[in-house]
């Protein structure tokens, strides 16, 4: 019989979702009475028997889950903020969303009112680069975190995210298949980390193509990307400063500015033969089908990485609030030929 060592593995082999298991061993009549019995019979069947004195302990926790994002007003934010509460609230946990708006004075504030209500844990996406590492760093060590999104390396008990290099080796392999190799568009001071991750990524696989780099960075600070993408892009256009017919922008909502300067510019982007210009991106942004036209892009595994992420979560509540080592999931990105590359 396979050894279950964790209550994740035991609801991936009892076929009932994670928050439903985290919630029957919380409170066992908090489960509808049929999905009760599934589980019991799947207790018996596994031969399984959780961490009795770890549950009691969670028992005494408060319900509060807390959930820290940089920046809501941004749609891929929202997107991943909604699976998370939801996933919290059917586990039966309170969540309480919060945004930094890209100050890291706020992220502190934050983390701060965040001790207060004696959370069970914390999901957080740091903004990054601006963080104060070392006011995380000692939140971490105090109340169980998880990051997300933006890794900020040895911080949190473990990080759920995407990997950047399977965004830019699809969409630079892609883009130098089927026509020139692209400029790589980015901000020379970039607010999160994933940034300089891609840059890293671009030039590597450019390289190992048999290409030269051409990295264009753009002055710019803060999370204002589509007018810092858009009046970036006017000047390297006007300047004539593209080495091919091709680009690539680090990530969606700076391609969103550079396909808006295109426009006012009266140059057509496209992979038809009366364009001038093919863009391509990374991240496929909620609103990167909408554009005109729209964006071929590397998407994240939103579904994963949110999901992940609460699972995650729950196992270090369920352990006390402390894994042997910190742990790292990355998920791969998926190419999305839309019709601007």
């Amino acid at each position: 019989m396979t050894k279950i060592r964790n209550m994740e593995e035991f609801a991936a082999l009892s076929g009932i979702s994670r928050p439903t298991v985290s919630k029957y061993f919380q409170d066992p009549d908090s489960v509808r009475p049929t999905t009760r019995l599934r589980i019991e019979e799947a207790l018996e069947r596994f031969d399984y028997r959780p961490n009795i004195y770890a549950v009691n302990q969670n028992r005494k926790l408060t319900k509060n889950i807390g959930i820290v994002v940089p920046y809501l007003a941004d749609p891929f934010f929202a997107e991943i903020a909604r699976y998370l509460e939801q996933s919290c609230i059917a586990a039966g946990y309170r969540p309480s969303l919060f945004s930094s708006h890209g100050d890291p004075k706020l992220e502190i504030e934050i983390l701060d009112g965040l001790k207060s209500m004696k959370p069970a844990g914390v999901l957080l996406a740091p903004l990054g680069r601006t963080s104060d590492r070392s006011a995380i760093e000692k939140f971490c060590a105090n109340v169980p975190t998880v990051l997300f999104d933006s890794n900020l390396e040895g911080l949190g008990a473990a990080f759920i995210g995407s990997d950047n290099f399977s965004f830019v080796s699809q969409t630079v392999e892609y883009m130098t298949r089927t026509g020139e190799p692209p400029s790589f568009f980015e901000m020379r001071t970039p607010a999160n980390p994933n940034a300089n991750k891609r840059r890293h990524a671009y030039i590597e696989v450019m390289e190992q193509l048999g290409f030269e780099p051409h990295v264009i960075s753009i002055d710019g600070q803060g999370w204002a990307f589509e007018e810092i993408g858009k009046h970036g892009a006017a000047g390297v256009l006007e300047r004539q400063e593209l080495k091919t017919d091709s680009v690539l922008c680090s990530n969606d909502r700076l391609a969103i500015g550079f396909l808006s300067a295109c426009y006012e510019q009266g140059i057509r982007v496209g992979r038809k033969k009366d364009c001038a210009l093919r863009v391509a991106s990374n991240d496929d942004h909620p609103f990167s089908r909408f554009t005109c036209p729209s964006l071929t892009t590397a998407a994240h595994d939103y579904d994963n990485v949110a999901g992940r992420s609460v699972e995650t979560l729950f196992e270090l509540i369920e352990n006390g609030g402390k894994f042997n080592e910190r742990t790292e999931t990355l998920f791969p990105a998926r190419l999305v030929l839309r019709d601007s590359a």
